[in-house]
């Protein structure tokens, strides 16, 4: 079974709507359910399996391509040397930044400020550092939010 980057995952959203069927209708087609299609177009690649994928891809002309862009490839599984930098979930470290979305609070951690070394603690308040989402255990990004699971990394107060 493929781990497809999140970037091919939304292009398949995208064909999908501009072809416009639904994900219930693009699912019958290709011999999945609807909700593992849904969980797959918002980034996580592990939910279909080879010959669904393979459906979909030839359906929309798309190439599968992992997060570097190399066609006919997989994502590779994130090992521990990719998450050098972690970032603390405190809340209210001065290392994480707050911001708005529709008026939900949101905490968007800065690894650089809190693992400027890459060491085990906070460089700033010494809260133990994460180097995976804590709700699902992918690999973290620069943003607030798994694009894996779309949790937050810091949970808001």
């Amino acid at each position: 079974m493929r781990n497809l980057s999140a970037e091919f995952c939304r292009r398949v959203k995208v064909a999908r709507r501009e072809s416009g069927l639904t994900q219930s209708e693009l699912a019958a087609e290709v011999g999945c359910k609807q909700s593992a299609l849904s969980m797959f177009e918002q980034g996580d690649g592990t939910k279909l399996n080879d010959e669904v994928i393979d459906k979909i891809a030839r359906k929309f002309g798309l190439k599968i391509t992992d997060a570097a862009g190399v066609e006919g490839a997989a994502v590779a599984p994130v090992g521990a040397a990719a998450c050098h930098t972690g970032y603390c979930p405190n809340p209210n470290c001065p290392s994480n930044g707050e911001y708005f979305v529709d008026g939900v609070r949101l905490i968007r951690p800065d690894r650089a400020a809190a693992d400027p070394a890459g060491g085990r603690y906070c460089a700033l308040c010494g809260e133990l550092l994460e180097r995976r989402c804590p709700n699902c255990g992918a690999a973290v990004h620069a943003g607030a939010v798994c694009t894996f699971c779309g949790r937050p990394y810091v949970a808001a107060l």
